[in-house]
């Protein structure tokens, strides 16, 4: 599945300073379509280069703003937001140093 990932507020610094990243991944073998529950692991071990633990704690994104085609996700089910090909999942950091 095709999908563009788009990183910011301070988050391409994480993926080597990249805002958008045009990536294909598959849903996993047991599963039929693919999700926000398992696509965050995916970023995390293929994007994320430097500090995952300030990508994601446990299972989510804590201090993100995450939206499903300009669409916050936690309108769409957050974790288990389906995704669908050529979907853009923008990433925007809310926490800032002072």
């Amino acid at each position: 599945m095709q999908l563009t990932l788009e990183f910011g507020g301070g988050l391409e610094l994480l993926c080597n300073s990249v805002k958008i990243h045009n990536i294909n991944v598959d849903p996993q073998a047991e599963e039929e379509k693919l999700t926000m529950k398992h696509l965050l692991p995916w970023i995390r071990t293929n994007l994320i280069k430097e500090r995952p633990e300030m990508f994601m704690k446990g299972d989510s994104v804590p201090g993100v703003l995450v939206l499903v085609n300009d669409c916050d996700w936690e309108l769409s089910g957050q974790l288990d937001t389906v995704l669908e090909e050529k979907d853009v999942v923008v990433f925007i950091s809310t926490l800032h140093g002072g």
